[in-house]
């Protein structure tokens, strides 16, 4: 697989090869996940937020599920205040894949359920951040997780 160089800085990330098939350790979840293109993507975002933005390993959740009418959905990163309360969602697209309005509305009714207050769309190239009050506002940079906690509500 040929991994593209994303909108993000370099990670010293653990990638293994079994049976012709490239995996990526997650740092979350502790174990070897097969390494695909949205993947290479949702780990460049958990280390950025990490490394860059200080947001503690234990309160990001990866691949957060919830039900709404009887349908399991997923969101591919959820940042966490220490209240348990979702600060800031993450919609993760591969990198071929252009950015939409659907992609957006996907994400925002997910964020109906959880009522954060700044959600990402991203597909590694292009980073969509936006914060939420009375009215969706887009923000230059993704927020610093002590910023994140500013707006906690």
């Amino acid at each position: 697989m040929n991994l593209p160089k994303l909108n993000f800085p370099s990670f010293n990330f653990q990638l293994k090869e079994n049976e012709n098939l490239l995996f990526i350790f997650d740092r979350i979840r502790k174990k070897w996940i097969q390494l695909t293109p949205e993947e290479w993507v949702r780990q460049h975002v958990i280390w950025y937020l990490i490394e860059y933005k200080q947001c503690p390993e234990s309160l990001i959740q990866v691949e957060y599920g919830f039900r709404v009418n009887q349908k399991l959905l997923r969101i591919d990163v959820a940042v966490f205040s220490s209240h348990i309360k979702p600060i800031l969602l993450c919609e993760c697209k591969s990198p071929s894949q252009s950015l939409t309005q659907k992609n957006l509305t996907q994400l925002g009714l997910y964020n109906l359920h959880y009522k954060s207050a700044f959600i990402l769309l991203t597909n590694g190239f292009v980073h969509y951040c936006f914060y939420y009050n009375n009215g969706w506002s887009a923000v230059k940079e993704i927020p610093h997780y002590q910023q994140l906690l500013l707006f906690y509500q």
